[in-house]
């Protein structure tokens, strides 16, 4: 089982302590790419256009200046840093600091957020806050999908593959990296029934990917390696987070787990 999210638009600063160390986080080969976008985010962040550039709001501009010390700023646990209603809803802190030998934290590893910055991360890879969005045209890099799709397809396609891929990502981030034909890639939608009719709504969606995520983490018995086994997983949800889960069959690639709450 391999897990995608996205990560989420606000960062929590980590305390005073610990400096990230590129060499260190998952995938070390990723370093060199890693070094070259953060280079040119702090120097797209120190210009007058910044904001314009990186697609933020007026503001978010505190942020985006944080970005200028990126090199030493102060990292902790992606689980710590990366916050929000997906995030809240998995609690992947609470899985990090569960002891060695606990599924959730065994499991921990086969999750990654796919970070403009940092290509792909682990909920235990220790890294600043920091504002970019895949969706950036970033100076002297190019947009950020097309700059790490060949990157990432080398360093996950061999872990993909065999496994089911639970994707939760949104549509720019998997515009970075899309599994090939050997993984069972699997992408979650969620719907909103009310009065007999169904719709998307995307504050449910990312709580829905992240009980999703925290239960598959958290769930006895073995992890799923099949799109199938990801369904009676999920169903194993309604009832209480859910209404219905149901497969629906390859599309472009990739099959979908539709979430009905």
């Amino acid at each position: 089982m391999l897990i995608l999210l996205p990560p989420s638009e606000g960062k929590t600063p980590p305390a005073p302590g610990t400096a990230v160390d590129l060499d260190r986080l998952s995938f070390p080969s990723l370093a060199p790419a890693r070094r070259k976008v953060r280079d040119a985010l702090v120097e797209t962040s120190g210009r007058d256009d910044a904001l314009t550039l990186l697609k933020v709001s007026t503001g978010l501009a505190p942020e985006v200046a944080r970005n200028l010390a990126l090199a030493g700023a102060d990292a902790a646990p992606a689980a710590q840093v990366y916050t929000g209603v997906l995030y809240a809803a998995a609690d992947l802190a609470g899985a990090a600091a569960g002891a060695p030998g606990t599924p959730a934290r065994d499991r921990l590893p086969s999750v990654l957020t796919i970070s403009a910055l940092w290509g792909a991360v682990t909920p235990l890879d220790v890294i600043p806050a920091y504002r970019l969005s895949m969706s950036v045209d970033l100076p002297g890099i190019g947009p950020l999908g097309a700059f790490w799709r060949e990157l990432l397809d080398d360093v996950l396609a061999p872990q993909a593959s065999g496994d089911v891929v639970v994707d939760c990502r949104s549509s720019s981030y998997v515009s970075a990296w899309r599994p090939g034909s050997s993984a069972d890639w699997v992408m979650v939608k969620v719907l909103r029934e009310l009065d007999g009719k169904r719709s998307v709504v995307s504050h449910n969606a990312k709580h829905t990917r992240g009980v999703l995520t925290g239960h598959l983490l958290r769930r006895a018995g073995e992890p799923p390696r099949t799109r199938h086994e990801l369904l009676d997983a999920a169903q194993e949800l309604v009832g209480s987070a859910l209404r219905e889960a149901t497969l629906h069959e390859a599309a472009r690639g990739a099959h979908t787990l539709e979430l009905v709450v």
